[in-house]
């Protein structure tokens, strides 16, 4: 019998580690080759990993809600036959568990003679905050409480707490608290005490029902409310008038979907002009880190999708400049339907520079979109409306019935100010009321 190890596979350039969810399989357990043994999560995605032969799983190497690193051994699978290259999950398994089980006792010789914490941490915080065991045990020995855990500032994925982080808190705990001692004790006598912070108490009425976030859910939570904190949100609005672009499409989509087996949405079509848009205008497409601007090579467009969970998620076409309008619709069709049966990769959720979000799906004719960070804007379609409108002719004015669409542009006023921000959305609108009807597929 040989062993082989099953690896945290590589998910996307971006990503480094993933939390393990649930195990599949249990120690003992037979597994047949591609046979799902484990479910992860890395940002939004979840995903499961297959085993690569059949066997039986000797030894699991992390428990659920651990943080694995990309290429780390996660367990033990027993096969047919002599050993392969990588068979030495043993050595590696040992490693990671000594450097686990390690720093506890480095942190335990650091706190002797210290009170042991009575609070139990919990592995989400209120505001969604995820902590690994290792932290929570660190913490729980150390004494922190939750809103203290909660004020550290994290290093790893998504700002969450590394051990380093902590133990570097830690060490520099007692002289923090010693300096605030001293500074609290010389201005005593002209500060006046500080009221204590009073947590907010949401009142419950009768038959209220209380619903427990998802782990997406608290992400987006997260997400959303840090972009407002991070960036100074403005939004510009403009109707545009898409009647050549729906007659167009009206014309068209039979023979589209006969001819290249997909459906044609209005979707690509503004896709293709944001990019068109975004060629013109490239400083909407930057990234700002502290007092610098970060100008994008790529137009990566992200697209934001309702899932049937009500949760949202944002798939990204990669260089939505480069591909033509058959392109743009396969991949804006595949990249939708995959997000809905859960089936995207971590990485087709990364990278993106610039995201329009259609909230006309629901019936809205415009809205006030958050930008997605560290994006520095995000551009919203509203439903597309029959109206009367005013259409100048060379033999004078003259009211019809129109296609009509609000777009709202919200962006970063930190680094786009109003001059382009509102010219972009124009643009975009005047690109659409530009379509060729008599295009060809």
């Amino acid at each position: 019998m040989a062993e082989i190890e099953l690896l945290m596979p590589k998910m996307g350039e971006s990503v480094a580690e993933a939390t393990i969810t649930k195990w599949l399989k249990a120690e003992g357990d037979q597994v047949e080759a591609e046979e799902p043994v484990i479910e992860i999560a890395t940002d939004k995605v979840d995903s499961e990993i297959p085993a690569p032969e059949d066997g039986v799983i000797k030894k699991i190497l992390f428990k659920e809600d651990d943080v694995v690193k990309v290429g780390q051994a996660i367990a033990i699978i027993e096969i047919e036959g002599e050993a392969s290259s990588n068979g030495s999950a043993p050595a590696a398994s040992s490693e990671a568990k000594n450097e686990v089980t390690s720093a506890p006792s480095a942190t335990a010789e650091k706190t002797e003679n210290k009170t042991t914490a009575t609070e139990k941490i919990a592995k989400n915080s209120d505001s969604g905050k995820f902590f690994s065991p290792l932290v929570r045990s660190i913490a729980e020995k150390e004494g922190l409480s939750m809103q203290e855990l909660e004020s550290i500032s994290g290093s790893g994925l998504n700002d969450r707490v590394t051990k380093d982080d902590l133990l570097n808190y830690i060490q520099n705990r007692g002289s923090q608290a010693a300096t605030a001692t001293t500074s609290q004790a010389q201005a005593a006598p002209k500060a006046a005490p500080e009221a204590p912070k009073q947590e907010q108490v949401i009142p419950m009425g009768d038959g209220d029902e209380i619903i427990q976030m998802d782990r997406m859910r608290k992400m987006i939570s997260e997400h959303m409310t840090m972009s407002k904190r991070t960036s100074a949100h403005v939004t510009s609005f403009v109707e545009a008038d898409v009647t050549n672009m729906v007659m167009w499409r009206n014309k068209v989509k039979k023979q589209f979907q006969e001819r290249e087996g997909e459906k044609i949405t209005f979707t690509p079509l503004i896709m293709e002009a944001v990019a068109k848009a975004i060629k013109e205008m490239p400083m909407i497409n930057v990234s700002v880190d502290g007092d610098k601007i970060i100008k994008r090579k790529h137009i990566n467009l992200g697209m934001a999708t309702a899932l049937p969970s009500g949760n949202l998620i944002v798939p990204v076409i990669k260089d939505a400049d480069q591909k033509n309008l058959i392109g743009l619709s396969k991949t804006v069709n595949d990249l939708a339907n995959r997000a809905r049966t859960n089936k995207l990769s971590p990485d087709e959720i990364q990278g993106g520079t610039f995201t329009v979000t259609n909230v006309g799906t629901f019936g809205n004719v415009m809205g006030t979109p958050i930008i997605n960070q560290p994006q520095v804007a995000i551009m919203a379609v509203g439903a597309i409306k029959k109206k009367p409108a005013v259409i100048e002719t060379p033999f004078g004015d003259t009211i019809g019935v129109r296609h009509m669409m609000f777009l709202s542009l919200s962006y970063d006023h930190r680094v786009v100010d109003g001059s382009l921000g509102g010219s972009f959305v124009q643009r975009v609108a005047n690109i659409l009321e530009e379509f060729d009807v008599n295009r060809e597929i």
